[in-house]
């Protein structure tokens, strides 16, 4: 059960005065659908009004926001009725006058706010209009009471059509009212250390900028807010790691037989970070705790060959293992890529999507089940109902980020006490790591096997685009295959970025039927047909959009051209470019842009020109965009924070994991006084899977 001391934090917005039925509804779609009282503390500013200068109207000055006081003195409505010109009126103080100018408005309305005679504050920016000062539109205009109840630093919020900024004010103040009175979390050393408020107070401070200063990631109360939300994220997945720890798991040992096999019959030694990594998989693997490991490589590093031997192991221990890949076209390239290694060395092993005919399927079942089948290679479809293994010993998950954690944990309760090994191809920062893998221990792959040649990478502005598309028609006619990316499916006029459908067209006019297109709004069987195409050289030139971004092996494929390349990631263009230079011919990057390019654009496209190190590019892709899109974590369903801004806060990042582990070791079940106030802290970042796991255990 939830504290009741919380409760008020998890009540209805619609429980808040003045938030009725349509306004709630409106903040359902600003915030998160049924949005409650702790959703809008959350919702920081990410403006301000400063209205603490009023001078004189004579002394005021331009374009900057004042509240002016003066008496209304004359109305003077647009000429007749149907008049488009608008509703102006002169407020006078003792030094001067000013028009207030009010474009097709409510003239009734105007009259009632501004009535003859009276005394009124006016808010807004003053302009010169043909040399007279002018208000257009004023944002507040108030009488005695309204002025004297005025903020004079007044914050501004996010809004969705039907939300203003007062009605937003209104509830955010109603919301801190309801604030308990909790108690404090943190150890006094990381209080002293980041020299912050209580959380209450830094939610309070959060809503009442004074200055630029208060709306940055640096200021005192978003620090403290952040750190405590780092300390509950990484709280609940030592709490998570914890209970996996406790979950017994079963030593899978293997006699070297099979997975020797198969290193004698690949044709390349494996690096030192490839047999660094493989031990210390083995070593998980004998241990009689279960494994959840992260194996992390660059484009090309040989996660998959880890992978197979690391499956060898587990059945040399006589249990069975699968490799769960995000699409039928990654699944279907694994299978063909071990399948032949497997045979080699005894295993049996078989692929299992959600397009295999009916009695494929039956008999790929029926062999999981029976043990029949040593190695299962598929799709989403391992984890549906009616899979089921023998004895699962180690479940693979490849791309990691592109399923959700019930996938990764649906696929390992496909066996008892089953292994967790997941990998990414997606070099990830550190502290990105920390973030979203801190339950996992981690493994990377630095080292790329012998023999993969360094890609050219050049970065050409659009209007050399026919020059392009000639030296493409030069590398065909030489045998070469071709990617062309573009970012978008169809045009959209707002962002003037070439679609690739448009690039289709317009390439096959001068290629004809040598031109494929593949993007992820197709049919599946349709973007299978088109990539199995490519791969056989029936088209030689393939247009796509980032569906191609991961896995998809071509050795023949030697040129890539990223059409607007300004607009990808750092990382997104590394992983794109990786797509060439599989094989023994040199092979180029093209990025086509459309200038001016901007400072980040500029940087981006210069670093990846300068480096192929997967790694450092991820740190740089952090810095330069934040952790927002690294991975498509925002698409994935992976948690986002609210208040921390990894660029900023990561270097709160490892100290929140110390303490989250320095709290597990004294009050491992979160019971004493301070285990309790943390309990609160799980609750309110919405952590409240890790205090089931505490109940549980």
């Amino acid at each position: 059960m939830r504290p009741s001391l919380i409760d008020p934090l998890f009540a209805s917005l619609a429980t808040l005065p003045g938030v009725g039925p349509k306004t709630a509804r409106s903040f359902d779609r600003l915030l998160r659908e049924d949005a409650r009282v702790v959703d809008l503390l959350f919702h920081a500013p990410h403006g301000f009004v400063d209205r603490r200068l009023r001078p004189k109207i004579a002394e005021a000055p331009l374009d900057a926001q004042v509240v002016i006081a003066g008496r209304v003195t004359e109305h003077r409505p647009p000429p007749g009725r149907y008049s488009n010109a608008p509703f102006r009126v002169l407020v006078e103080d003792d030094t001067g006058d000013v028009q207030l100018v009010f474009f097709r408005n409510n003239q009734a309305w105007v009259e009632k706010a501004l009535p003859l005679g009276a005394l009124r504050w006016i808010s807004g920016r003053l302009e010169l209009w043909d040399g007279h000062r002018q208000m257009v539109h004023p944002d507040r205009i108030l009488d005695e009471e309204g002025v004297a109840r005025l903020r004079p630093v007044e914050p501004v919020y996010g809004l969705v059509e039907g939300l203003f900024q007062r009605n937003v004010i209104k509830a955010v103040e109603a919301a801190l009212a309801r604030l308990p009175n909790l108690p404090e979390w943190l150890a006094p050393p990381t209080l002293r250390m980041i020299g912050a408020p209580s959380f209450a107070d830094a939610l309070r401070a959060l809503h009442d900028p004074q200055g630029a200063a208060d709306l940055s990631p640096q200021a005192r109360p978003r620090t403290r807010l952040a750190f405590d939300e780092l300390l509950s994220q990484q709280l609940s997945l030592r709490l998570v790691r914890s209970q996996m720890r406790r979950a017994k798991g079963r030593a899978s040992v293997g006699d070297g037989s099979k997975s020797g096999a198969i290193e004698r019959a690949l044709p390349f030694a494996l690096t030192g970070a490839q047999r660094a990594a493989l031990a210390d998989i083995r070593a998980d693997l004998a241990a009689d705790r279960k494994m959840l490991r992260l194996l992390q490589g660059d484009v090309g590093s040989g996660k998959t060959v880890v992978a197979l031997l690391a499956m060898a192991t587990a059945v040399e221990a006589g249990r069975q293992a699968a490799l769960m890949a995000p699409t039928e076209i990654l699944a279907r390239q694994h299978y063909e890529r071990i399948a032949p290694l497997c045979a080699g060395a005894g295993l049996r092993i078989a692929l299992l999507t959600g397009r295999d005919k009916a009695a494929e399927r039956r008999a790929t079942l029926a062999g999981l089940a029976a043990g029949g089948i040593d190695i299962a290679v598929g799709t989403h479809a391992l984890v549906q109902e009616g899979v089921t293994f023998h004895d699962l010993g180690l479940a693979i998950v490849d791309e990691q980020h592109r399923f959700g954690v019930h996938q990764r944990l649906m696929l390992s309760e496909k066996g008892a006490a089953a292994d967790v090994l997941v990998m990414t191809a997606t070099p990830i920062p550190r502290t990105l790591v920390l973030t979203y893998f801190g339950d996992m221990d981690v493994s990377n792959l630095t080292e790329k096997p012998p023999g993969r040649q360094k890609i050219d990478t050049r970065a050409v502005p659009l209007e050399r685009l026919e020059a392009v598309v000639d030296g493409v028609e030069r590398a065909i006619a030489e045998g070469a295959r071709v990617y062309w990316v573009c970012p978008l499916v169809a045009e959209n006029d707002a962002l003037e970025v070439a679609a690739a459908e448009q690039r289709f067209e317009a390439l096959k006019k001068r290629f004809g039927a040598r031109v494929g297109l593949v993007h992820g709004q197709m049919k599946g069987r349709d973007k299978d047909a088109a990539m199995l195409a490519f791969q056989a050289g029936e088209t030689r030139i393939l247009v796509a959009t980032t569906v191609i971004e991961v896995g998809v092996d071509v050795p023949e494929a030697t040129v890539m051209v990223i059409e607007h390349a300004e607009r990808f990631g750092l990382a997104q263009l590394h992983q794109l470019r990786g797509r060439v230079g599989r094989g023994a011919a040199r092979s180029s990057c093209i990025l086509l842009y459309k200038g001016p390019l901007g400072e980040t654009a500029m940087a981006r496209l210069s670093i990846l020109r300068e480096s192929d190190d997967g790694f450092r590019l991820a740190e740089e892709d952090l810095r330069l965009r934040g952790e927002g899109e690294i991975l498509g974590l925002r698409q994935s369903g992976a948690p986002g924070f609210v208040f921390v801004d990894l660029a900023a806060h990561g270097a709160l990042m490892a100290r929140a994991r110390e303490e989250a582990e320095e709290i597990l070791e004294s009050d491992p079940a979160l019971t004493g006084e301070r285990g309790r106030a943390l309990r609160l802290l799980l609750y309110i970042f919405g952590r409240d899977e890790a205090v089931k796991l505490l109940r549980a255990g």
